[in-house]
């Protein structure tokens, strides 16, 4: 990470006038629903295109690569261009970005090509960068800085209700109830094959098609909105004392965090449909375990609105330690048993998953005044871990079995309490 040079002191930088936000905040919140509800769709995605393709866990999980690996390439760019045009105008650009990636899965089901799959999903998620980039700090500035981590928790509870409701519709529109299995499929002559992919592949483009102009109609309802300015959290300019965000201890860590979280919410996210399928799990066909999908991403949406409200009373790395530890019990608990109480003990991992972004986020982002907008991009930059840690576990599961895979996001929480009680300590430097 470059040095990073800044224009002001760190001074508080959310509004202190007592006015009412409100409204503002509501528009915002918005754009975390569309996020979540889009991100979902790569669990109804992963097995769908695994069917179609005749892919192994390794390959198929190439998906949440292809999705991830955007958050670590376009997250410091991001951070520039709220720095050149501000949170409101990064969030259109985000907005209009990830419609056009939406767009792309038209002609990727037409060919259909799983490289041209992947690159669509990449474009999308350059544009959903710039949203979290600039909204999530947005809303930890958008008040007292006492009660960010609740408020956003709160605006993350409609994140997950995109992400509740999306594994539902997108199973119903998507996933095939008749598909057919991978030997199934590799019993079919080259032509049959070809005419099954274009058929199976055929599913997504109304459903993303509908995404991409959603998407666009939001952009300029965004544009047109007055949402007020945070110039006390932008950095414009080069003049100033310098300091390198890697000073900040807190922020390093947390971005570790938000590597390790990710990583472990998206892997168990992915590997739910086909882990409830294996016959010691739930004996479950594809387009029934997709309900059970919106368990998970429910349990994580009624945890963020129980979480916000404790926030308001109990320390932020408090909470977060104790949810960590109850998720890393639930994750060994489904890897020791079978049937309905491993199945159901990893869905129930949703619901303790649920505070950690938001207060990962809000601890490493505490305190860095100018800074904030490119702390933001350095923690989302860690999101990568969504597109490394699930390709491993991928990797572990063609090797050890889906069951034991697990043990990947057990390491996750575990370091995720460590930064809950210890690493998230803000150590602030000196400036030069």
């Amino acid at each position: 990470m470059p040095t990073i040079t800044t224009a002001a002191p760190a001074n508080p930088v959310g509004p202190s006038n007592g006015k009412s936000y409100t409204g503002a905040l509501a528009m915002v919140t918005t754009l975390f629903f569309f996020w979540g509800f889009v991100t979902v769709l790569n669990d109804i995605l992963v097995p769908h295109l695994k069917n179609i393709f005749d892919l192994n866990y390794t390959k198929v999980m190439l998906i949440q690569f292809a999705f991830f690996s955007a958050y670590f390439i376009f997250s410091i760019p991001a951070a520039k261009i709220i720095d050149a045009i501000g949170y409101k105008g990064t969030m259109v650009a985000g907005l209009l970005t990830t419609g056009v990636g939406a767009f792309l899965f038209y002609p990727a089901a037409s060919v259909p090509s799983y490289p041209l799959f992947l690159g669509a999903l990449m474009v999308l998620a350059a544009g959903i960068t710039l949203l979290q980039v600039a909204a999530n700090p947005y809303v930890t500035v958008l008040g007292k800085p006492e009660t960010a981590s609740s408020r956003l928790n709160l605006t993350q509870a409609f994140n997950s209700f995109g992400t509740f409701i999306g594994p539902y519709i997108g199973g119903y529109l998507i996933l095939n109830a008749n598909a057919q299995t991978s030997a199934q499929t590799s019993q079919l002559s080259a032509s049959a094959l070809q005419a099954y992919r274009v058929h199976e592949a055929a599913s997504v483009k109304v459903p993303y098609l509908f995404i991409g102009a959603s998407l666009f109609v939001f952009a300029v309802i965004i544009g047109l909105f007055k949402l007020p300015a945070m110039p006390g959290a932008e950095r414009h300019g080069e003049s100033g004392p310098k300091v390198s965000l890697w000073k900040y201890r807190h922020l390093v860590l947390g971005a570790v965090g938000i590597f390790v979280y990710v990583g472990a919410e998206v892997s168990i996210g992915s590997f739910l449909i086909n882990y409830l399928g294996q016959a010691d799990i739930g004996n479950l066909p594809e387009f029934t375990a997709a309900k059970y999908v919106t368990y998970y991403w429910g349990g994580a949406m009624v945890g963020r609105f129980i979480g916000s409200a404790i926030l308001q009373k109990v320390r932020t790395g408090t909470v977060l330690g104790v949810a960590a530890i109850a998720a890393a019990l639930l994750v060994c608990t489904s890897m020791l048993t079978f049937g309905q109480v491993a199945m159901w003990s990893i869905i129930l991992v949703g619901f303790f998953n649920s505070v950690m972004f938001p207060s990962i986020f809000t601890l490493g982002v505490a305190e860095l005044g100018p800074l904030t907008g490119d702390g933001s991009g350095f923690m989302i930059m860690a999101i990568v871990g969504g597109a490394i840690l699930p390709v491993a576990q991928g990797a572990m599961a063609d090797r050890f079995g889906i069951h034991h895979a697990f043990l990947l996001p057990v390491l996750c929480y575990i370091y995720i309490v460590y930064y809950a009680f210890k690493g998230s300590r803000p150590v602030i430097p000196a400036r030069a």
